[in-house]
């Protein structure tokens, strides 16, 4: 059966942040499934629409009330109080994907953030991206990971990964670039002092943000300024073929991430990635990365240490990863998401 699915998506392209591209990848999948999809978003955009889907954007309240009133089902990726609200109107069929903490950026509880924990309770169905969100916001939710852009992110068997680290990210603090400098100190004074230690490690930090000049200068004060290159923020082809220069990608998030993109960008593009132990990031990588303690440097000098001194660990990790990816395909996470979508409209009849 096919279905008029509405999309609401308070931020998408030309955004590019994780709700944006998780947005993005199912609206492309459900109309290649044969549903009529149209997304509703407040990022406003003057291009010509690039998408195989309809895209309102910014639109008045009469605006909202006919697409709503179109639709067959209402699908909220992320909550969006200010674009749902026709549905308690006309009653349409609900799904909330849930893709990040509902609550404040310093962990309390506002009223907004009551009022979506009521509106999930009239929802069909609420799916969380992590297990970590599940048990946190909602217990009752599905959890359906993430899945990546496959079409870019891939491995190019010509390339010389000859890098051992990459970090990936925006560089502010809660990301935690800083501790992927420190480890790279940590490892070089190490092998300074040790008869025999490896050296030569070099870490690449891509990103932009407001720490970069702090990040700069600490790299300059342990003296790895030669060892630490700054890319900026890249794109598309150029991430890609960055990544596949590096052995590692490490995501130390101190903030405990709702899930973590990065990690599957990284692994599809061969990176071995070591990741933060906080939030959805486990779910992220599976059984195809190592965590360490989030916030303990030493732990995460471990986990570096560990993979690079150990060809036969390397091997089991990737082979793991080569099973996790198919996991994250576009497809088979939209699959999931429509059998959930299909059962709020089947429940409804």
């Amino acid at each position: 059966m096919s279905l008029k699915i509405l999309l609401l998506s308070n931020n998408f392209y030309p955004d590019i942040g994780g709700i944006e591209i998780n947005s993005e990848i199912l609206a492309n999948e459900f109309t290649k499934a044969g549903h009529r999809v149209r997304l509703v978003t407040w990022t406003a955009d003057e291009r010509e629409n690039r998408f195989p889907f309809a895209v309102v954007r910014r639109p008045g309240k009469l605006d909202l009330f006919r697409e709503h009133k179109w639709a067959d089902v209402v699908f909220e990726n992320n909550p969006c109080l200010r674009l749902t609200w026709p549905g308690l109107l006309l009653g349409k069929p609900n799904v909330i994907a849930l893709n990040t903490w509902v609550a404040r950026v310093d962990g309390s509880i506002g009223w907004q953030d009551r009022l979506k924990t009521l509106w999930f309770r009239k929802s069909k169905s609420v799916i969380a991206v992590s297990d970590a969100l599940r048990r946190k916001n909602w217990e009752k939710a599905i959890v359906i990971t993430n899945p990546y852009r496959a079409e870019l992110f891939r491995i190019n068997a010509q390339a010389d990964r000859h890098i051992d680290l990459v970090f990936l990210g925006r560089l502010v603090s809660d990301k935690g670039a800083d501790m992927a400098i420190e480890a790279l100190h940590t490892l070089e004074s190490e092998a300074a002092g040790e008869a025999g230690a490896r050296s030569g490690f070099r870490l690449t930090i891509i990103g932009d943000g407001p720490e970069a000049p702090v990040l700069k200068a600490l790299a300059v004060k342990y003296g790895l300024e030669h060892k630490v290159d700054f890319k900026g923020s890249l794109q598309g082809k150029e991430l890609v073929d960055c990544l596949n220069q590096h052995k590692l990608i490490l995501v130390p998030s101190r903030w405990e991430e709702p899930f973590g993109n990065v990690a599957l960008e990284g692994m599809a593009c061969g990176c071995i990635p070591v990741v933060s132990d906080g939030g959805g990031l486990p779910d992220a990588v599976g059984h195809a990365g190592l965590t360490f303690k989030r916030g303990d440097t030493a732990d995460l000098v471990r986990c570096i240490r560990q993979i690079l001194q150990s060809e036969d660990l390397q091997g089991k990790l990737k082979h793991e990863a080569r099973q996790h990816l198919k996991d994250h395909q576009p497809k088979k996470v939209a699959d999931r998401y429509l059998k959930v979508i299909r059962a709020a409209v089947s429940s409804r009849i």
